[in-house]
């Protein structure tokens, strides 16, 4: 019987080529935003999933052996994104982790990335830091991870070694900055779905982390001037060392044809020694890996072009949505139910004389501004879906929210309780648009902030 597999991320590069590749031996589940119209492979299950809702989440996984986890979410889903590419991340994975835990998933894969080995956590690049506490947040619900660190991954469609080959096709000089001379492994596609495969319901490797890599150790500037070898290209390629971090991203971006919020936390992670460390190593079976020049010429001339997916339904957008994540360092240990409450307590003693709340008995809590009879916001909790560690309410009503009939706040622990994260998903404001970005939403990080230093300083138990 065939072990039934969902792709988080299946639409992605990683993912297309794990479907096109595994399609027969897997029955396989692929999760997208977006509904598929027309599906020409009926071997492949493609569902519509909102990873930001636990609920939606559940309802993707029914019926699943397996989870590869193949998201990063660099890009915003919504028109206005407040908040961090790491700490959305944290949140997408502890969602996920809770709805793989409710479907009893046997077992969590993570595509992630080699950490440096000479460094703590705290003086690692963001995005490789967010990269472990996204690991560490797959597992915080019982369920066994499987984490693969991999460098570069080299195959056709690949955003990483699309950036060496953008370069490459079009500076004939390359001036490149000092972390190009630092050493890492890169991997080439086939052997990476090769070890996903292998790891698969693979006891052995439950909450165990590999590093992946090819035996060849490179440097960044090897790794151009061997990508110009296999393209025909006569580059000069020199390294300084008066590029700087900053000046390196506008470069890479611009030249790598890239956007530069995918450029930023890439480069900052370059800088470090990317190797695979002996005890880390996959050994689990014999492989014959591809040297880089090799995995090159198969990205540059593939014998398959990048797999088709699904043609998805056209949906109406909703027009101005917002999503807003921050985290708060937990140091005293607090619940995210303790947190909500004093939220609703805070909110109208911090805004004294300007803002009062009222709640109802069936949890819905106005905020109202002065003497006006109605509430500019109102809340509602939902219990059912709220615990101790995560309280939801509704955004359910108010003179200052367009939509009443999606969206929601959320407070919750992360990383067992190390963190907490308040989330407002899917806002919808009535203001015009460009008012409510000058003035509501530059107010609510600020409020958010404010909170913050509060439930830092706050010590009373009551």
């Amino acid at each position: 019987m065939k072990k039934t597999v969902a792709i988080a991320g299946a639409g992605g590069y990683i993912g297309r080529w794990f479907i096109h590749q595994f399609k027969d031996k897997y029955k396989i589940i692929a999760l997208s935003r977006r509904e598929a119209a027309e599906n020409s492979d009926p071997d492949v299950d493609w569902r519509k999933v909102e990873l930001f809702s636990i609920t939606s989440t559940i309802e993707a996984l029914k019926g699943v052996d397996y989870a590869v986890y193949l998201i990063h979410s660099m890009s915003a889903s919504t028109r206005l994104n407040q908040g961090s590419f790491e700490d959305t991340d944290l949140l997408l994975a502890d969602n996920f982790a809770r709805a793989a835990a409710a479907n009893r998933i046997k077992q969590i894969l993570y595509l992630g990335g080699i950490l440096p080995k000479e460094l703590g956590i705290q003086k690692m690049s963001v995005h490789l830091r967010s990269r472990l506490e996204v690991e560490e947040a797959l597992s915080s619900s019982g369920v066994p991870v499987t984490s693969l660190r991999a460098g570069i991954i080299v195959g056709p469609g690949g955003s990483s070694f699309e950036m060496i080959h953008h370069l490459i096709e079009r500076l004939p000089v390359l001036i490149c900055p000092k972390w190009t001379l630092s050493q890492t492994q890169a991997i080439s596609l086939r052997d990476t779905l090769t070890i996903l495969d292998a790891s698969i319901g693979n006891e052995l490797l439950y909450d165990r982390s590999l590093e992946l890599g090819a035996p060849e150790v490179l440097t960044y500037k090897s790794m151009l001037e061997i990508t110009a070898k296999v393209m025909g290209k006569k580059r000069l390629i020199l390294s300084v060392p008066f590029f700087s971090i900053g000046l390196s991203k506008l470069w890479v971006s611009y030249f790598g044809k890239t956007p530069a919020k995918l450029v930023a936390p890439l480069v900052e992670s370059l800088k470090h020694t990317l190797t695979v460390s002996e005890n880390l190593k996959f050994n689990l079976k014999e492989l014959t890996y591809l040297n880089f020049e090799e995995s090159v010429r198969q990205a540059l001339y593939p014998a398959n072009t990048l797999p088709n997916i699904p043609k998805f339904k056209s949906e109406k957008a909703i027009e101005n949505t917002v999503r807003s994540i921050q985290r708060f360092p937990n140091t005293r240990h607090r619940s995210a139910l303790w947190v909500a409450n004093r939220y609703k307590v805070w909110l109208p003693t911090f805004f004294r004389f300007l803002i009062h709340a009222k709640e109802n008995k069936r949890g819905a809590i106005g905020f109202y501004l002065l003497a006006i009879k109605n509430p500019m916001l109102q809340l509602t909790w939902i219990p059912d879906r709220s615990d101790i560690k995560r309280q939801l309410f509704y955004i359910s009503g108010g003179w200052l929210v367009k939509r009443f009939d999606y969206g929601w706040l959320e407070f919750r622990e992360v990383l067992g309780g190390k963190y907490m994260i308040s989330a407002i998903h899917e806002f919808v404001p009535r203001l015009p648009w460009y008012l409510y970005v000058n003035t509501q939403a530059r107010l609510h990080l600020w409020v958010m902030d404010q909170f913050k230093k509060y439930l830092e300083k706050y010590k009373s138990d009551v």
